[in-house]
């Protein structure tokens, strides 16, 4: 396993090093992950799993400091080892009180860690604050500062005991590092002098404290309150008791959440940036995940689709500079990564170049394809960034340590199918994974959203202002618009994908937006059978005339399959403009080229009256559920007193409705319970489900001739062979391609059927459309015999053809009862010699593990436990890339990538080197604090 590509599940604290300009993300899982410039990552893993609180860098330092929620803290270090850097934990340390104590005594709610970097403060529940040693994390008791220490400098008449439990905030002095200011959750705010540690000035605020924060020149620092104000207070020389500056409600004046943090930013121009994360009016907007930002006249109430678990501004570090001038906010959400850049009017989004959302609508199905020829790399890149116009030019501002892994040997696309009918292009070349463009399929219907709808769209003097920003939008406007399959011929460029409500759309690629009509052909897979009826939903209803679609990926033809069930199998083959897809139902063919329907296959066995009732989507929440059950009752009644009217037999009726509800009833108990559903995978009982399709040019009739050839394999373990006679280039639109059925076999043990590999003369698979013509194959040996490899869940089996006379064959089952729930071909090369290289199979089993089997003996050669067995989700999301690759989902919003090849290594390699440090007009060198560091 070598890097985990997209964004971090659960995060739960956000820390950034302006001095090493790294950003580090912990979660609930207690995972901490540092980015940096593109490709520089690291991770590491707490072994208590437990939910990372905060995140502290060490100031000047390649160190921070973790706090979980067991109140436990580590540190961790950046070290170099082997020419590269690794973060590794150092120490770990639970703050302990004296015996008898309550737990509250010791429960950290505040770190500080100083610019002298030789110790921490730790502010607690009880309002005492204690002092750790770096890196020991000794508790230097002498210079604990207690709250009756504090409760003694300060007048009896303003305070009480209570004043000061809880300490909510602490800062140092901008300027004194001998001065912290401390914020105690009731409202009291000292500054506390630590040579003579005592009190010098006391700020008594009316409102619950929430947030600290000193402005550039610590002449005054700003506190913000539970009640949706902030307040400046100066700071004086003298030991003048301070009155408050100006206290604002800037959502007032009716009730307002909480400004859980702030930020007051100077600038050249004297207008400060005043950034605060809360504040709306309770009764409205209360339900709004907000950061406002406001700079003069200017004021902006960002509004995130998921919930904010800390921000953080990117502004001058200098010493030396008189001003913050900052240039972007960066904004962890619960499900995204958003920055904005503040130096651009408008304040428009950054596109990050890793923590991509992958999860902005849920990944239903994905798709890879290696080695992407230059020109069609460069047409979807093209296509990409005019989707991309409102994104900020600004250069990524996390841009610290360097990335030093070799460059990606070739360009590798990842296609991932969402719910909301989407098609993302992720480039998936190097560590980064990256956007490149992404395709939506719902112009071609009719649904309830209306597609000039923003949500961006604000009235002048609309109040607050509020700017939606980010990409998270679980909401789908429609279920059957959700993409099950994907495949992308990078020769040709023509693209198919199909979905969930019976539609195989075909695209080619356009570099102009264009308006034109999509052709439509109905396949009916049931063939007018008696005794059928489809009660499932209903198929997409499509727009008439023309449809407008921006550069990219163009449908020019839409196949809507009868009945519309979920599509379970597709191919294309673009030389022959030919698509076939497959359902639960039957399969079928369609000339792209002549826009025709060459023949369907009904495959229902007279039981599976299963494959009739439509899909349990496997991820329905229990919400979603019990909506569409009540709405289902609700159309059975109205359709039920329909009927009544009519002459129906009112028992039958009855009847029906019994057993509707007994079904609605069996559906809302399975919808909260998933694992049930997953576990006995639901299309087991379809016999007649298409799980497989595959092209070929081979020999099916007799040894003299071959053919074009469509092979389909089922769930009930039965393949199917298609002899295909497709007329000459020159004579392509005119004849049409006609097919008959060759072969049908049936598996004696009947297991599913998950793959079909027609090996040529030499042993070799044949290769993919186009291939040969563009000079990346040898043609296929058309000489020797051909064999033909049917895999299934079960077992692997090797026939000779034409005659389809088995010839050898290994059984998985018998080890452990595993079944293969994925197949692929895979190409290793050797990382010692460019001129060997094999072809195997790449086996993915129930059981998680991944087996490399050799073609054509099926000989087990290695096997690697890869994802664990119970992660159902995980195994049925895995997909292997052509060259010994493979990516999972390892959470709603990550993949997992992992390398079953020496050659085919794409991991992170990076450095970061100690900057030079500038404090207190003295210049250290890396050399001196190594050898500081080594001697303490």
């Amino acid at each position: 396993q070598t890097v985990e590509h997209g964004f971090p599940h659960q995060p739960s604290a956000l820390g950034y090093s302006p001095f090493l300009r790294l950003m580090a993300i912990g979660t609930r899982s207690g995972a901490i992950k540092l980015y940096g410039a593109p490709g520089v990552e690291f991770m590491g893993l707490h072994e208590e799993n437990n939910t990372v609180m905060q995140i502290h860098f060490i100031p000047d330092q390649c160190q921070l400091v973790t706090l979980l929620d067991d109140n436990s803290l580590h540190l961790w270090s950046l070290k170099q080892h082997g020419g590269a850097s690794e973060l590794r934990e150092e120490h770990r340390f639970t703050l302990k009180g004296p015996p008898g104590s309550p737990p509250s005594a010791t429960q950290i709610t505040a770190v500080l860690p100083h610019s002298s970097r030789e110790v921490l403060y730790l502010g607690t529940e009880s309002g005492n604050i204690f002092v750790v040693e770096l890196p020991s994390f000794r508790v230097l008791e002498d210079r604990t500062i207690g709250s009756e220490a504090v409760l003694q400098r300060v007048p009896e008449d303003n305070c009480n005991r209570r004043s000061c439990e809880l300490v909510e905030a602490l800062r140092e002095h901008p300027k004194n590092p001998d001065q912290i200011l401390i914020g105690y959750s009731r409202g009291l705010i000292v500054l506390w002098d630590l040579q003579n540690s005592q009190v010098t000035h006391h700020f008594l605020g009316s409102q619950q404290l929430e947030n600290l924060y000193w402005q550039r020149d610590g002449s005054k620092f700003i506190s913000c309150h539970y009640d949706g104000s902030y307040t400046q207070w100066p700071v004086s020389s003298d030991n003048r008791q301070p009155e408050p500056l100006e206290n604002t409600v800037p959502y007032g004046p009716f009730p307002c959440k909480a400004i859980s943090k702030i930020y007051w930013q100077t600038t050249k121009n004297g207008l400060p940036y005043i950034i605060f994360q809360g504040g709306m009016p309770r009764a409205s907007y209360g339900d709004r995940h907000s950061i406002s930002v406001i700079h003069g006249s200017q004021q902006t109430a960002f509004d995130f689709t998921s919930r904010v678990i800390d921000f953080f501004i990117i502004f001058s570090s200098e010493p030396t500079a008189e001003f913050d001038d900052p240039s972007a906010m960066v904004v962890l959400a619960e499900e995204e990564l958003v920055v904005i850049d503040l130096k651009t009017a408008g304040w428009p989004a950054v596109h990050p170049p890793y923590l991509a959302s992958l999860h902005c609508s849920a990944i239903t199905c994905s798709h890879h394809v290696s080695n992407i020829p230059l020109k069609l790399w460069e047409r979807i890149i093209g296509a990409g960034s005019k989707q991309n116009i409102h994104y900020s030019s600004m250069p990524w501002p996390i841009d610290g340590g360097t990335n030093i892994a070799p460059d990606p040997p070739q360009r590798d696309l990842l296609l991932t199918g969402h719910e909301d009918g989407t098609v993302r292009f992720w480039d998936a070349s190097g560590v980064c994974l990256h956007l490149l463009y992404k395709l939506s399929t719902v112009r071609v219907f009719l649904t309830d959203a209306d597609p000039n709808d923003n949500m961006n769209t604000l009235g002048e003097d609309e109040w607050p202002p509020l700017r939606k920003v980010g990409t998270f939008d679980p909401y789908s406007d429609d279920p059957r618009l959700g993409i099950q399959k994907i495949y992308l011929c990078k020769y040709s460029g023509y693209l198919a994908v199909a979905g969930t409500a019976g539609q195989v759309l075909v695209m080619e690629l356009n570099d102009e937006d264009a308006e034109h009509v999509v052709d439509h052909a109905e396949a009916d897979l049931l063939q007018d059978q008696e005794g059928y009826r489809w009660k499932g939903h209903e198929k997409l209803k499509t727009r008439d005339g023309p449809v407008r679609f921006e550069a990219g990926f163009q449908p020019f033809v839409l196949v809507q399959c009868q009945p519309p069930a979920v599509v379970t199998s597709l191919a294309l083959h673009s030389e022959w403009k030919l698509v076939a897809f497959g359902t639960s139902h039957g399969f079928g063919l369609f000339d792209h080229q002549q826009k025709r329907l060459v023949f369907v296959k009904c495959t229902l066995h007279p039981s599976d009256q299963l494959a009739l009732e439509g899909p349990l989507s496997r991820v329905k929440s229990l919400k979603k559920s019990l909506r569409q059950s009540f709405r289902r009752i609700r159309r059975s009644r109205v359709s039920s007193r329909k009927r009544r009217g009519g002459s129906g037999n009112a028992s039958e009726v009855q009847e029906a409705n019994a057993k509707f509800d007994q079904d609605t009833l069996q559906e809302m108990e399975l919808a909260p319970v998933q694992r049930k559903i997953e576990a006995r995978s639901a299309e087991d009982s379809f016999t007649g489900f298409v799980r497989t399709l595959y092209f070929a040019d081979t020999f099916l009739r007799d040894s003299s001739r071959h053919c074009p050839s469509l092979w389909a394999g089922t769930n009930g373990g039965t393949v199917y062979a298609f002899c295909l006679r497709v007329p000459p280039a020159e004579r392509r639109m005119d004849e049409p391609v006609r097919a008959e059925q060759a072969k049908e076999i049936q598996l004696m043990h009947r297991a599913p059927v998950v793959g079909i590999l027609v090996l040529d003369g030499r042993s070799t698979p044949l290769p993919e459309p186009l291939e040969v013509a563009h000079d990346l194959s040898k043609s296929p040996d058309m000489q020797g015999s051909h064999q033909l490899l049917v895999v299934s869940e079960e077992q692997f089996k090797v026939f000779t053809l034409p005659k389809v006379s088995s010839k050898l064959k290994l059984k998985l089952t018998a080890l452990e009862g595993c079944r293969v729930r994925k197949v692929t071909v895979a190409n290793f090369g050797s990382c010692k010699t460019d001129d060997y290289t094999e072809n195997d199979l790449a086996v993915l089993t129930n059981l998680g593990d991944i087996q490399i089997i050799s073609l054509p003996f099926l000989k087990l050669q290695i096997r690697y436990p890869c994802i664990r067995k119970e992660d159902v989700s995980g195994i049925a999301s895995c997909v292997f890339t052509k060259y010994g690759q493979g990516f999972y989902l390892i959470s709603p919003s990550e993949f997992e990538r992992f390398s079953l090849s020496t050659k085919w290594l794409v991991e992170p390699r990076c450095i970061v080197d100690m900057p030079e440090v500038t404090t207190n007009n003295h210049v250290h060198s890396k050399a001196g604090l190594e050898n500081a560091a080594r001697k303490s």
